[in-house]
């Protein structure tokens, strides 16, 4: 792992301490801009559905865009409202560097792989590009200037794969059921199981590469326990 030196400006910059101010504001801001993107791409899915309402419903949660906003968007609300209470799961450091990795694998996936495949337009355009890019962006720079690091294990990303392999799973389950897959690049009616197994270890792999880059900054930037 690379060593950062003492001195790095970058290293200076990331650990000063930071008003308690401007972390509850950034965090509203996170949180408003989430809910924001989430309740109107439902809406948006809703009001253009080509199937009934329930099935466009469950079709909603199917996507791991959606699911992982709404993670972000609850782990900004948690700090919000969590400020001068006890510690919650979804504000506990382990959680917030595990949603780096998540919501930092929407932003890749999407930018790199999907972002051609279709063009929207008007609002459809604008919660997309919050979902897919200015929240990924932003979820990440608050964890990086904003949030307490702790020096993390380095077998943690083992158990931060549970998430996406168990996502990749029970879609793939239910659209054997239902023939719909939320992607391209896991549907099995176009391009089979063989292939879509080869992209879903790509993806896993896409995953632990990103955690343990998640894990090395966490723990470079972690503040000594004072004993």
């Amino acid at each position: 792992m690379y060593n950062f030196p003492k001195n790095n400006l970058f290293c200076k910059i990331i650990i000063m301490p930071v008003p308690s101010s401007t972390k509850y504001y950034a965090t509203v801001i996170g949180s408003s801009l989430s809910w924001f993107a989430l309740i109107f791409q439902f809406y948006l899915i809703v009001i253009n559905r080509s199937a009934s309402l329930n099935e466009t419903i469950i079709r909603y949660f199917t996507f791991y865009t959606i699911l992982t906003n709404l993670l972000v968007a609850i782990c900004f609300t948690a700090q919000v409202v969590h400020k001068h209470k006890r510690q919650s799961f979804f504000t506990r450091p382990e959680t917030l560097a595990a949603t780096v990795v998540y919501i930092g694998v929407v932003g890749l996936v999407y930018n790199v792989i999907l972002r051609f495949a279709w063009h929207p337009t008007g609002l459809q355009r604008v919660v997309d590009e919050l979902l897919h890019l200015i929240i990924p962006l932003y979820y990440i720079l608050y964890w990086v200037l904003l949030v307490p690091k702790i020096k993390l294990q380095c077998a943690t990303p083992l158990s931060w794969l549970l998430y996406p392999l168990i996502y990749l799973i029970v879609i793939l389950l239910r659209g054997a059921y239902s023939n719909y897959y939320p992607y391209p690049f896991v549907n099995v009616t176009v391009l089979g199981y063989q292939k879509v197994i080869v992209n879903c270890l790509f993806v896993l792999i896409a995953f632990l590469i990103f955690s343990f880059i998640v894990i090395t900054v966490s723990r470079k930037l972690a503040k000594p326990i004072i004993t």
